[in-house]
């Protein structure tokens, strides 16, 4: 099993309460973002557009502490920005830890490895490490040379050290199904509990915006990737949200599932939107029109057409799979898990018409930050004080 069964039965435990008390509008995990500046400029992200007096925010470890206690999600996934730059990031840790929660926190790992000092090895406590694919890949995604090599040297430190680790990977339309099958296998080696997947949202400020998938690009790249999956792989994924990226189970997406508090506060609707923020939980559960949102709702929103996420619907996979149909659905998957894939002639030819993985060209070269981990340390600690291409979109029908 990927995750601790203590992990495994509290989350049971908690969504079956939620189900018992007719409660719909549930969180499962905890986004918490207690700053948005970074060490890195990736080039499909969407939270660096924030001009310097907004990176210059933190969320007190007080704050954050308040609304997660708040919030009542039996997981908390500790985002950003880069975490490790927050002054307080141990407070947090420590206090999320001492209400019972199960931390995911992710983070670029570039300061990681000094980091882990602060630190005490614990199974509620998880190291989501942001690597985008193997070494030329993840250094071209995040636009600089040489972090997957530092990343991967904190990984097998933490791994050594007795910390659980995961890696948190985003594909986009350049990703060579091949070689991400390969970054599964190196992953599995240097020994991390499970690897997470996603494909990538498309954020509108993101530096980079030719690069994003739409679904039938998404359940076709995910079906060729995943079709005769290894024994040894493991993903920190139900079966059912594994399903869903390939195109066996249509799932809507559940916002609430994963509320994101941050620098600005409970943010609406979701951690991908920003359509104004409120003061409390209640509030952001109270007042949210969640009926605007997803590709069902009324009134869809155009942001959400292609969006396949797992924090907008791993929380929906389980929550179906405590229902009876839910758990036939979990169980077919996870017995089809491992099958051949089969892809369509037309699904056969969107992926070929994508950009072909052409080897190292990253464009960290062009980074003016510096790559080693003393001069980051350094250069962070000083900033404290201050081409078209088919994505396969599909029609949404509107009544």
């Amino acid at each position: 099993m990927p995750v601790p069964v203590s992990q495994a039965a509290t989350v049971a435990s908690y969504v079956l309460k939620q189900k018992l008390s007719g409660r719909k509008h549930y969180p499962l995990v905890m986004m918490l973002e207690p700053l948005f500046r970074c060490n890195l400029a990736c080039e499909g992200c969407g939270k660096i557009q924030f001009p310097d007096h907004i990176l210059k925010k933190r969320v007190s470890a007080e704050k954050a502490l308040a609304a997660a206690e708040e919030c009542g999600a039996p997981m908390v996934s500790i985002a950003g920005g880069e975490p490790l730059i927050h002054p307080e990031i141990q407070e947090i840790v420590e206090g999320l830890i001492k209400q019972g929660r199960y931390i995911y926190f992710c983070t670029n790992a570039l300061l990681l490895e000094r980091a882990l000092k602060k630190f005490k090895p614990n199974k509620q406590l998880s190291f989501s490490v942001h690597m985008d694919g193997l070494k030329e890949e993840h250094d071209q995604s995040v636009c600089r040379d040489g972090t997957y090599e530092i990343a991967l040297s904190a990984i097998r430190k933490a791994v050594d050290m007795g910390f659980r680790v995961t890696t948190n990977t985003t594909l986009f339309n350049t990703a060579n199904p091949e070689r991400v099958r390969q970054f599964f296998d190196e992953m599995m080696e240097v020994g991390v509990e499970g690897m997470m997947l996603s494909p990538g949202y498309a954020y509108e400020k993101a530096p980079k915006q030719d690069i994003f998938l739409g679904r039938t690009l998404t359940k076709a790249l995910f079906k060729k990737i995943l079709g005769d999956a290894k024994k040894g792989w493991r993903f920190n994924h139900s079966a059912s949200f594994m399903a869903f990226l390939r195109g066996d189970i249509n799932y809507e997406c559940t916002p609430w599932g994963n509320p994101t508090y941050n620098v600005f506060g409970w943010q609406k609707p979701c951690y991908l939107l920003a359509d104004g923020y409120v003061k409390t939980f209640k509030e952001l559960i109270d007042t949210t029109e969640w009926e605007k949102y997803g590709r069902a709702g009324k009134g869809t929103d155009e942001r959400c057409l292609n969006c396949m996420v797992h924090c907008g619907h791993e929380a929906t996979a389980v929550n179906d799979t405590f229902s009876p149909m839910g758990l036939v659905r979990f169980l077919k998957a996870a017995g089809n898990f491992r099958r051949t894939a089969v892809l369509s002639a037309e699904e056969e030819e969107l992926l070929a018409s994508q950009p072909a993985y052409e080897g190292a060209h990253s464009c960290a070269s062009s980074s003016s930050e510096p790559s080693g981990r003393d001069e980051l340390m350094e250069a962070m600690a000083s900033s404290r004080g201050q081409s078209e291409v088919k994505t396969g979109e599909e029609p949404i029908s509107r009544n």
